[in-house]
């Protein structure tokens, strides 16, 4: 028996999917338990190496390490979207002299390193007598990288429309701003949500490159405290603590943005909005766009 995307197992196949299911959660398994027994061997889970984390001042400090990452990353993360959308909406121009400076700028900002980007801003700048400080190396280099990423991800997301959407969109005497603005973004925003999360993620997590340029966040703190003797230098210990840190923060973060996506799709007047560019398809008027830009309130 087949189905449109693929052949149902069979009875062989079920029992190797079964065997195989096993054997990967064995190798898992065993290798975490090698890093576990590893650990304990290297008296990583002695309390003198975890008695660091017994004072409140080191805990003080974790936290400020904590604001100093969620600072730089939410400044970073408006930046890269404000970026994105801007660069998306330029390498969408109908006109080349527009859409080839936006392109060219984009696969440069794509191709360099966060790191590479870091120390070009924190270390090179200064030799042209441009000195600037930790935070806003890491947050220009954060801007510049996801930002161009963004921008790929929101131009694949309005290039995935159907073609039917710009046009009804034109239809109804819209001009190519009002379709950007009004049909294609929100649209294509909707659609690419789940990997605009994703390089929120990421973005989050390459704050951690700033440690390099001195920038303090968790992880220069986590070397800090991971190289003093009077604790037993405990670098292992204090990596997990920053570890499940981020791993908390990527995870409330994700739940926040899946709220935000789940709000998106059922706003009103998105889909106030969507109705009314296919009304020209369907003998509708101009004025089901009037009421959905404004609300749904009427005129």
């Amino acid at each position: 028996m087949s189905s449109v995307l693929y052949d149902v197992p069979g009875p062989k196949a079920i029992v190797r999917n079964r065997i195989l299911g096993v054997l990967t959660i064995l190798v898992v398994l065993a290798v975490v338990g090698f890093f576990v027994w590893r650990l304990a061997d290297t008296g990583q889970f002695t309390a003198q190496k975890w008695s660091a984390f017994t004072y409140t001042n080191v805990w003080i400090e974790i936290l400020k390490a904590t604001g100093a990452t969620l600072a730089a990353f939410a400044a970073a993360a408006v930046g890269a979207l404000a970026l994105g959308f801007l660069l998306a909406i330029g390498r969408l121009s109908d006109h080349r002299w527009v859409r080839w400076p936006f392109t060219a700028v984009i696969e440069v900002f794509r191709a360099i390193p966060v790191l590479v980007f870091m120390f070009l801003l924190y270390y090179g700048f200064p030799v042209i007598g441009i000195r600037m400080e930790p935070y806003w190396a890491v947050v220009i280099a954060l801007v510049c990288y996801n930002g161009s990423v963004l921008a790929e991800v929101i131009r694949a997301g309005v290039e995935s429309l159907p073609r039917g959407q710009a046009e009804a969109g034109y239809a109804i005497g819209l001009r190519k701003a009002g379709v950007m603005r009004l049909v294609l973004l929100p649209q294509a925003v909707r659609a690419m949500m789940p990997v605009i999360i994703a390089q929120l993620v990421v973005t989050l997590k390459d704050t951690a490159l700033g440690f390099v340029i001195t920038y303090p966040e968790l992880l220069f703190y986590a070397k800090y405290i991971g190289a003093q003797p009077v604790v037993g230098s405990p670098i292992v210990p204090a990596t997990i603590v920053v570890g499940i840190i981020y791993i908390a923060l990527c995870l409330i973060l994700s739940f926040v943005a899946n709220l935000v996506e789940k709000r998106l799709r059922r706003s009103p007047r998105a889909t106030q909005v969507a109705a009314a560019v296919q009304a020209p398809q369907q003998g509708g008027t101009d004025t089901e766009l009037i009421v959905a830009q404004r609300g749904g309130s009427g005129i």
